[in-house]
């Protein structure tokens, strides 16, 4: 459950294609399009987004996408509730297991409200569907975030080792928001910061993750 088209990828897309290749149905769900607040957009930069997005998704595997057309960069103004229902909707429908979303210190607005809603929407109620719940980290916003912000500090770890390649090629679908080195949002950063967080713990490369539940 991600802000904006291209999180999925930034935070979470070698784990999205390990689970596709171990079996599992992996669905995303975007609460804004990433792209109405910016004062030069047309609709052909619309489409071209969303063109981008279909062709990360076929390649991580993803199997369903949901567009909850929230405003971008400004989900601030919307009351959480609404979000809120928004997001359990989709959860009764799907009734998934396993949440990845965004980390509550972002610098980006609709990543801490999208962490919020989702924390609300996956409240631990008896029979509930969803036992593991964890945030990702994206470049230039939770490595930008204010020194006074809840900090990222990581715990999981899951091994891309061999999903890297499919990590990078659907960030490279994601051209028009990747930006040249030197730039934390660079394809060359991030592939420096997977190999990094692997190299952390002994692997060839990793995405690291905060626990926020876990239920075994």
């Amino acid at each position: 459950m991600a802000a904006h088209t291209d999180d999925e990828a930034l935070g979470c897309g070698g784990t999205i294609a390990r689970h596709v290749a171990e079996g599992d149905t992996v669905n995303a769900v975007f609460l804004t399009d990433g792209l109405s607040s910016r004062p030069d957009q047309s609709g052909t930069d619309l489409d071209d987004r969303v063109r981008a997005a279909r062709e990360a998704h076929a390649i991580l595997g993803i199997s369903e996408v949901n567009y909850l057309d929230f405003p971008d960069n400004q989900m601030d103004g919307v009351v959480l509730l609404e979000v809120v229902r928004a997001l359990e909707r989709i959860l009764s429908a799907f009734e998934p297991e396993v949440i990845y979303t965004h980390h509550s210190g972002d610098l980006n607005v609709d990543h801490r409200v999208t962490h919020e809603a989702v924390m609300t929407a996956c409240r631990p109620m008896p029979d509930h569907h969803v036992r593991e719940v964890y945030t990702f980290e994206i470049m230039s916003s939770t490595d930008w975030a204010s020194p006074t912000s809840s900090q990222f500090l990581p715990v999981l770890y899951i091994d891309i080792s061999g999903y890297i390649d499919l990590k990078l090629r659907a960030l490279a679908a994601y051209g028009l928001e990747l930006r040249d080195e030197p730039h934390s949002r660079s394809l060359s950063h991030l592939e420096h910061l997977a190999r990094h967080r692997g190299h952390t713990v002994g692997l060839h490369a990793a995405e690291a993750f905060m626990v926020m539940r876990a239920l075994h």
